[in-house]
């Protein structure tokens, strides 16, 4: 399968090989985020050697998480929807740029263009107004004649048939579920990310936002509760395949678990 060389490293970070650099999207890479554990191992250090680019979605602490980049190499570039650089520097990563909505940015081999989401760009959630503020995005990666479609967080909207318009997209990174037993908006379930399969018509589609993180403790609460949460760590990804297939789409599923790669080499 003609495809970057693709590490799902959970939640909703991936590493990309594309273009002759090593990217990676919305880093979680610690064992703890606030008051969610991560229920799968840990990422191997290896895995982030060599990466020289980070592409941020959205300030969201389970995307923008500082533990997680203050572990990356001082010399990695740090891409965040414009706005957020100042406050990312404040608090000590030394290398920061910024992107807007509809902006494109060349990084050596690589041509990186920020879409448009439906999601909250607040920090601290839709519900407040105090702390920084960026339009959260999502990425279109180009190089290597390939073009990588990284949703972010995102509900469905108009403007996915605006990405799909923008030529053949052939790895579509697209949200499925979240760390909890429900979703609030601007998020997509499984057959909300089925319907952005048809309306990107990706050659292949990559569930992400799934199976990595949970509330602590959530998993063993006795009863249906923890019951529902341990099965929307592994559900997920496997309704939305066979909703792409029942729905009698062209796309290819491809479900890695984390730590799992796809793509090249061949």
């Amino acid at each position: 399968m003609d495809l970057p060389e693709t590490t799902f490293l959970g939640h909703s970070t991936l590493r990309l090989r594309m273009g002759g650099r090593t990217v990676l999207t919305d880093p979680v890479l610690t064992g703890v985020i606030g008051p969610l554990r991560r229920v799968v191992p840990a990422v191997d250090p290896a895995e982030l050697a060599g990466v020289d680019l980070v592409l941020i979605s959205h300030l969201h602490a389970d995307h923008l998480h500082l533990p997680s980049l203050r572990r990356l190499p001082a010399c990695t570039e740090v891409v965040v929807p414009a706005g957020a650089g100042d406050w990312l520097r404040r608090r000590g990563v030394p290398r920061v740029s910024e992107l807007a909505v509809g902006q494109a940015r060349v990084f050596g081999g690589l041509r990186v263009t920020a879409t448009p989401a439906d999601h909250s760009g607040h920090r601290w959630g839709p519900r407040l107004t105090h702390g920084p503020q960026a339009d959260a995005m999502g990425h279109l990666l180009e190089a290597d004649g390939l073009r990588v479609y990284s949703a972010g967080d995102t509900g469905l909207f108009p403007g996915l048939d605006d990405v799909a318009a923008q030529g053949r997209i052939d790895l579509a990174a697209l949200p499925v579920w979240g760390w909890g037993p429900s979703l609030g908006p601007g998020h997509l379930d499984p057959a909300g990310a089925a319907e952005a399969v048809r309306r990107l018509a990706p050659r292949v589609a990559l569930p992400v936002h799934w199976g990595t993180l949970a509330v602590t403790g959530l998993r063993s609460v006795p009863g249906r509760t923890g019951g529902r949460m341990r099965e929307l760590l592994v559900r997920p990804p496997y309704d939305f395949a066979d909703a792409v297939t029942t729905a009698g789409l062209p796309t290819c599923t491809v479900v890695l678990p984390p730590g799992a790669t796809a793509g090249a080499p061949s």
